[in-house]
């Protein structure tokens, strides 16, 4: 597969994404009437379904990693060359501001509008910590175990975490970068944007650790022998 090809992939799935997160968040609170429960469960349901779609239909073309976190993992695994991960995190994070822009066009908002809402403190960076490690995890983990479950995987992890954690987990740099842009339901002030992507990487190297310790098991539960 060219690595033009993959750079689209990853572009139109990113940008598909974050369309997806703005926008059902527009969409959630004005049908809530007011009710945020509401509101977070019609937009975590909405993320997951979308990347049980996306991941389903563009992993076989670029990985569908969407995320610069597990990007800069796989280069560490050496599953990407350099200029590789340079070019998908460039394009995830470029992909990223067009969905969240696509998001208030389709909705007829300002397109550019920087977030207000605060998200700060150790409650919001330590979720966002584990958000990202339970979600880079659940992939190094599933591409191992259940390759093909991996779509179902990631999407049940996301819907969960959105509710288990205080951040309603980003756990990705490009979204949370590209989410400083709105003024909605999903966006964060641009000057929370460093603690929450630090917060992510210690997540996502902390699962790349574990990941390895529990790989180097080879009678780890679930895993199937091969003869």
């Amino acid at each position: 597969m060219s690595l033009g090809r993959k750079l689209l992939a990853e572009f139109v799935g990113t940008a598909l994404l974050l369309a997806c997160v703005v926008g059902s968040g527009i969409m959630g609170v004005r049908l809530a009437a007011g009710n945020d429960a509401i509101a977070l469960l019609a937009n975590a349901g909405a993320t997951a379904g979308i990347l049980y779609g996306l991941i389903a239909v563009f992993g076989p073309v670029s990985g569908a990693h969407f995320n610069p976190a597990v990007t800069l993992v796989m280069r560490l695994k050496n599953e990407l060359r350099t200029h590789e991960a340079l070019g998908y995190m460039g394009v995830q994070i470029v992909a990223a501001i067009a969905g969240v822009l696509l998001a208030h066009a389709m909705f007829d908002l300002p397109l550019l509008q920087p977030g207000t809402r605060i998200r700060t403190g150790h409650a919001q960076w330590v979720s966002e910590g584990v958000a990202t490690f339970g979600l880079v995890l659940t992939i190094l983990l599933g591409v191992k175990q259940r390759p093909h479950a991996v779509p179902a995987l990631v999407a049940c992890y996301i819907f969960a975490a959105y509710w288990f954690t205080a951040s309603t987990s980003f756990a990705n740099p490009a979204v949370t970068l590209a989410r400083a842009l709105t003024q909605t339901f999903a966006g964060i002030r641009p000057d929370d944007v460093a603690g929450f992507v630090l917060a992510q990487l210690v997540g996502a190297a902390t699962a790349m650790a574990v990941a390895h310790a529990l790989s180097e098991n080879p009678r780890l539960p679930g895993r199937e022998e091969t003869g």
